[in-house]
């Protein structure tokens, strides 16, 4: 084992400054892009949605008037 214990784990040779800033700023940016592409599949997904709804209502009305 690399670390004798635990503490010596956490503190990760005199850089856990570096090291746990580095693994918290990674986490953030990541979880950040899933939920903001999760947001915007969201929005283009009910943007579709509205879009052949409107589609349709077209349709429907077109064939009624002929």
């Amino acid at each position: 084992m690399q670390f004798d214990s635990m503490s010596d784990f956490f503190n990760m040779g005199g850089y856990a400054f570096y090291v746990w800033l580095s693994y918290g700023v990674t986490f953030f940016c990541l979880s950040t892009l899933i939920i903001t592409s999760a947001r915007q599949k969201r929005k283009v997904l009910i943007e579709i949605a509205k879009k052949m709804d409107r589609e349709e209502r077209l349709k429907e009305t077109r064939s009624t008037k002929s």
